[in-house]
């Protein structure tokens, strides 16, 4: 595969989650083409554990019209590395610190358009952490995690969350 060659670029919007640039760019074939790109600095997403349990938040989303149901997750801030991260997650989303994380994955949630890395991990030996601050507007929710798989294509409908919980399914060697 040959690459495209960027011609130029040039910022549309600069928020404060993401920002959107046009590139202009030469395909092989020798067309001319622009692509939109939305500029992200990347997310962590968790699978936080309590024996057979999984402690899920629901929340509602505006670009979906209605709550989800999905694993804890979040931005990264500038600078701030994947662990880091998921710890100020889980005590912001669900007032838990992990005293064990596993790496599962990092994926693209849509790379013809987003910039944004995911990276998924798996968190056990909870305890109880709260940082103070903003509170989120989202409802804690434990459920087994056989239940959780069940609701996979159901109520639970992001990537995010059906990556997590089916690869979280593999490692810990459930069924």
């Amino acid at each position: 595969m040959h690459p495209e060659q960027l011609l130029g670029s040039r910022r549309v919007y600069e928020g404060h989650v993401v920002s959107l640039r046009v590139d202009d760019v030469e395909l092989p074939s020798g067309h001319r083409q622009a692509r939109e790109i939305v500029e992200h600095r990347g997310a962590v997403a968790v699978v936080p554990l309590i024996e057979d349990d999984v402690l899920l938040v629901r929340q509602f989303r505006r670009a979906a019209g209605r709550a989800l149901l999905e694993i804890p997750a979040g931005s990264m801030e500038a600078g701030e590395e994947p662990e880091a991260c998921l710890q100020r997650e889980l005590a912001e989303e669900i007032g838990m610190r992990a005293g064990q994380v596993t790496y599962m994955v990092s994926f693209y949630p849509s790379p013809g358009f987003l910039t944004e890395v995911v990276h998924v991990y798996v968190a056990h030996k909870l305890s109880p952490h709260r940082l103070d601050g903003e509170e989120e507007d989202l409802e804690v929710v434990r459920l087994p995690v056989v239940r959780a798989r069940a609701l996979v294509g159901q109520e639970i409908v992001d990537a995010k969350s059906i990556i997590g919980l089916l690869l979280a399914q593999t490692a810990e060697g459930t069924s």
